[in-house]
């Protein structure tokens, strides 16, 4: 086995026993060096094999930490949590603050934007514009999802969802307040690798699947609201719908 190959499974053994744990710093690679008697080149190749593998990631000022891996659960009522939040968090939030986390939204963005494909998806002309919201949901500073929200200009007016900053409470507390329910949604989830830029958003690595997330909402006339596609770290997100109706059942 290579040298460096030895060095990442020694140091993979330390952060899988928490030896190591989340937020640490990996020593400085000069350290490293003269702890396994290795080349600097051995080392870096070491220290990549980690973060390819998700299990480090490097801080620019900072140096090499250990990436926070702890799975984050995001059920379907996420909606009801931040319904019953009374406007202090969205649904990412609520959901992480159900689990002890400290769950962010963060605007990116706020663009006016022609996209054939995006406006035939919310039932628009190929020449409509649309409101681009772009998203990073964070936990304790880590990016975690990369988010891109998608609406009709007249919704996006109507719910101050053309303006920057951040939303209070979630998107559809302010669909609500302006007069447009959500009432259903399509959502399709699939799994891919990240492409070199996500990962690095991500602090992933390139060798952790992403979930991608696709979901279109609509009122109870059945026009769509929002189009949201999400990417979000393979290894950090759990999805899940219970209590679904089953075929047969007394709910359907």
């Amino acid at each position: 086995m290579p040298r460096y190959r030895e060095i990442a499974d020694e140091l993979r053994a330390e952060i899988e026993r928490g030896d190591l744990p989340p937020g640490s710093k990996l020593d400085h690679t000069t350290d490293l060096m003269a702890r396994f008697d290795a080349s600097k080149s051995t080392v870096r190749s070491a220290v990549a094999v980690l973060a390819q593998e998700g299990l480090v990631v490097a801080r620019r000022r900072y140096g090499t930490v250990v990436r926070d891996r702890r799975t984050v659960r995001i059920p379907l009522s996420r909606y009801q949590g931040s319904h019953d939040s009374d406007g202090r968090h969205g649904p990412f939030e609520a959901a992480c603050a159900a689990q002890g986390l400290s769950g962010v939204m963060k605007t990116v963005a706020v663009e006016h934007v022609q996209d054939p494909g995006v406006a035939a998806l919310l039932g628009l002309t190929s020449t409509d514009e649309t409101v681009c919201r772009r998203r990073e949901a964070l936990i304790e500073d880590q990016v975690v999802q990369l988010q891109y929200a998608w609406y009709p200009l007249d919704v996006a007016e109507a719910a101050g969802l053309d303006q920057p900053g951040k939303i209070e409470g979630g998107v559809y507390r302010a669909l609500r307040s302006a007069g447009l329910e959500a009432v259903e949604a399509d959502e399709r989830v699939v799994a891919r690798m990240p492409a070199k830029e996500e990962a690095e958003q991500l602090g992933s690595g390139a060798s952790v699947p992403v979930l991608t997330i696709e979901r279109i909402s609509r009122d109870n006339t059945g026009r769509a609201l929002e189009l949201l596609r999400v990417v979000a770290a393979g290894d950090r997100m759990e999805l899940a719908y219970d209590a679904l109706p089953l075929p047969g059942s007394e709910q359907v």
